[in-house]
């Protein structure tokens, strides 16, 4: 960034205000809360969040320097639930990402399902990817897609599944032709999100763990007596 389109040091300092101000508000509407759900305290997190990455921006172009914390982005979190608070119906949608590696694994496991549900057509749809793809997955349910993913020459990504509310049951084939379209954040009941985020940071604290196993290891080994012998 040039000198010329860096902030100013009164601009770095009007936004640490707004943050404090933006702070206050958000005490103060989690502690007037009237529900778990609170409207208000939902958009005072906000407001908070956007005067935090605001500041971290500016103090970052004027000093190089970041804050010590970081606040979820809006983005990063479900609006508040408005639906039935006993909810009559469900429904629930997952969505699952997978890679495929192994592309000839894929093919010789659909062309097994194919040659037991041989029918005599002689249409090999086995020969392709896509063709392979759609036998293994009309053939097994997703779960056990999901559990048996590299026996099929699939990789997991990520995963999510959304188990929302409904006021009363739709009626057969009313959403097929658009099963996710209508999908409200706002009566989410619950979410459940598996990534490999996840688990990088698990390895980062495995990887300080085993360090610090090596380290002492390396500190008993120093203190061991030397045989008398040598």
């Amino acid at each position: 960034m040039s000198d010329a389109a860096q902030p100013t040091a009164a601009e770095v300092r009007a936004a640490a205000e707004a943050v404090k101000t933006a702070l206050d508000r958000h005490l103060a509407a989690v502690e007037g809360r009237s529900g778990e759900d609170d409207p208000g305290v939902y958009e005072a997190f906000n407001e908070l969040a956007a005067a935090a990455e605001a500041y971290d921006e500016l103090l970052y172009d004027r000093y190089d320097e970041v804050t010590p914390f970081e606040i979820p982005g809006a983005e990063d979190a479900l609006p508040p639930y408005t639906g039935p608070e006993e909810p009559s119906a469900l429904s629930v949608l997952i969505r699952r990402d997978y890679t495929v590696v192994e592309p000839q694994r894929l093919l010789s496991q659909a062309q097994r399902v194919e040659a037991a549900d041989d029918d005599g057509s002689g249409v090999e749809a086995a020969a392709t990817v896509h063709g392979a793809l759609g036998i293994l997955f009309g053939e097994f349910e997703p779960d056990e897609i999901a559990s048996r993913h590299k026996e099929f020459g699939l990789e997991e990504g990520d995963s999510t599944m959304w188990v929302t509310a409904a006021d009363e049951p739709a009626d057969p084939g009313e959403w097929l032709e658009a099963p996710f379209e209508n999908a409200d954040p706002q009566r989410v009941v619950c979410r459940f999100d598996v990534s490999a985020v996840f688990d990088e940071e698990l390895t980062d604290d495995d990887d300080d763990d085993d360090l610090e196993a090596e380290l002492e290891l390396d500190e008993d080994e120093d203190l061991e007596p030397l045989d008398a012998d040598r």
